[in-house]
C-alpha cells in the first residue's frame, strides 16, 4: 500500500487529495485508512486478530478453492446423471427402494450416479449404484443439521457454498432424475429447468418419478404458468414423467421412449 499525492486541490473536501493504492484498489478522502501499516506487515505479524478469516475477500478464496476441488475430483468422473430426492424419505419407504432401483440400473448402464451424499432417497440411489459396482459420488453441503455423506458414497466432496455445489451437478451431469422431495429438490428442479431454458447449459432431460407426487405440479404449470404466458409451450417438452425406474433411465441416458411411463406432454 502507498500514498500517491495528486497536487490538487478539492475546495469542497478541503485541499489536497492522495491516492491511497491498496494493491489493485485506489482510496482517496473519506476511504483511506487511518493505519499506515502494509499489508505484509500485517500479514507477518503474528498479535493481529483473526477476524479477517470471515472477511469477503477471504471468503472468496474459499469459494475458489471449492471450485478448484469439486473440478479437480469430478473432472475424470466419465458420463454420470445426477439423481435429486428428499432426505427425510425412510429405507422402509417406497421411494427408498425406487431411488435404489434408478442407482442400479443407472450403473449397470454404464453411469456414474451422483446424489447430494444425504440420507434419504438420495441414500438410496447411492446404495444401488454402489452394490451394482457402479461410481457412488455424494455431493455434501455444510448445513447446521447436515447428518453427513451417507455410507454408500464412494467419492464424495463436501461444500460450503450452495452455488459452487449446484455448479458441480450441472457441470458433470447428463442428465436429472428427480423423486419425490421437499424445497431442495425443488430448487435443483426449477434451477436445471431455469438452466435449459435460458440455453445457459446444453439441454439435458430431466425425469420426474412418481405420477402420484409431480402430476400436481406439471398440472399448475400447464393451467396456471402456461395459461397466463409465463413460460411457453416448449418449456414443458423438458419435463419427462413416470413411475418405472427403468423408463426413467432409458429416458435420462437417451435409449428409445418405451415402456409404461407417462409422458408429462
Amino acid at each position: 500500500m502507498s500514498r500517491v499525492s495528486r497536487g490538487a486541490t478539492d475546495s469542497n473536501r478541503g485541499g489536497s487529495r492522495d491516492d491511497y493504492r491498496k494493491g489493485p484498489v485506489t482510496l482517496r478522502g473519506s476511504q483511506v485508512p487511518g493505519s499506515d501499516s502494509t499489508t505484509d506487515q500485517r500479514l507477518l505479524d503474528s498479535d493481529g486478530a483473526a477476524d479477517w478469516v470471515h472477511t469477503d475477500p477471504w471468503r472468496v478464496l474459499r469459494i475458489q478453492s471449492e471450485f478448484v476441488e469439486g473440478f479437480g475430483a469430478l473432472a475424470e468422473l466419465g458420463p454420470a446423471i445426477s439423481v435429486f430426492g428428499s432426505a427425510r424419505t425412510s429405507p422402509d419407504h417406497p421411494d427408498y427402494a425406487m431411488a435404489e432401483e434408478v442407482g442400479r440400473l443407472l450403473a449397470q448402464a454404464g453411469y456414474a450416479v451422483i446424489t447430494g451424499g444425504g440420507p434419504g432417497a438420495m441414500e438410496g440411489a447411492n446404495k444401488g449404484a454402489c452394490e451394482a459396482g457402479g461410481v457412488s459420488v455424494g455431493l455434501g453441503i455444510e448445513l447446521p443439521f447436515e447428518q453427513g455423506l451417507n455410507e454408500y458414497v464412494d467419492l464424495g466432496v463436501n461444500f460450503r457454498y450452495f452455488f459452487a455445489r449446484k455448479t458441480m451437478f450441472v457441470k458433470y451431469s447428463q442428465g436429472f432424475v428427480v423423486l419425490p422431495g421437499g424445497f431442495g429438490t425443488f430448487d435443483e428442479l426449477f434451477e436445471a429447468l431455469t438452466l435449459v431454458q435460458t440455453r445457459k447449459v446444453t439441454s439435458f432431460p430431466i425425469v420426474l418419478v412418481g405420477t402420484a407426487y409431480w402430476s400436481g405440479l406439471v398440472g399448475w404449470l400447464r393451467a396456471t404458468v402456461l395459461e397466463r404466458g409465463a413460460i411457453g409451450a416448449k418449456d414443458l417438452d423438458m419435463l419427462r414423467l413416470t413411475d418405472d425406474p427403468a423408463e426413467a433411465v432409458r429416458w435420462v441416458t437417451g435409449t428409445p421412449d418405451v415402456g409404461s411411463g407417462v409422458d408429462a406432454s
